[in-house]
């Protein structure tokens, strides 16, 4: 039997989260938090529209399925995200105690398996390159799109 709600099912919404920030002028970056095979935050780049360079698509959802729970940790949570987090939001899912987090692309400039490999909890799970080709496509579209 095919179970319906795997990673690739969430990360298609976390890609639909994404491309929502591209429509939005916003880096393409989405993602969307789990719990219990539920999804519980949605959210994408938002540095460009609050003018907050922390409102990242992580940060966001983060406080969001934080908000939800009543609760800062997200231990039983499954983040899944677009690009590879950077410092900043693994210190973030680090101190959240997220249970698992599945991203798209790499980012090799600014990803924190490069600068802080050790930021996460270490019972956090990661699983890496789900949609991987698709990820970074959508952001090299936008990147060439701001160039010309």
């Amino acid at each position: 039997m095919i179970e319906p709600f795997n990673d690739e099912y969430f990360m298609k919404k976390a890609f639909a989260e994404a491309v929502q920030a591209f429509d939005e002028g916003e880096i393409p970056v989405g993602a969307v938090v789990v719990s219990k095979g539920k999804i519980i935050a949605r959210a994408h780049n938002l540095t460009e529209t609050l003018n907050d360079v922390t409102a990242h698509a992580e940060m966001q959802a983060i406080t969001a399925a934080a908000n939800l729970l009543g609760g800062k940790y997200l231990n039983d949570c499954t983040l899944y995200v677009t690009l590879e987090p950077c410092v900043m939001c693994a210190g973030a899912l680090g101190w959240s105690q997220i249970g698992k987090i599945v991203y798209g692309a790499s980012d090799e400039k600014r990803g924190f398996k490069k600068f802080a490999a050790k930021a996460l909890h270490p019972k956090t799970e990661i699983v890496s390159g789900i949609f991987e080709t698709e990820c970074a496509e959508l952001l090299q579209e936008f990147f060439q799109k701001k160039r010309k």
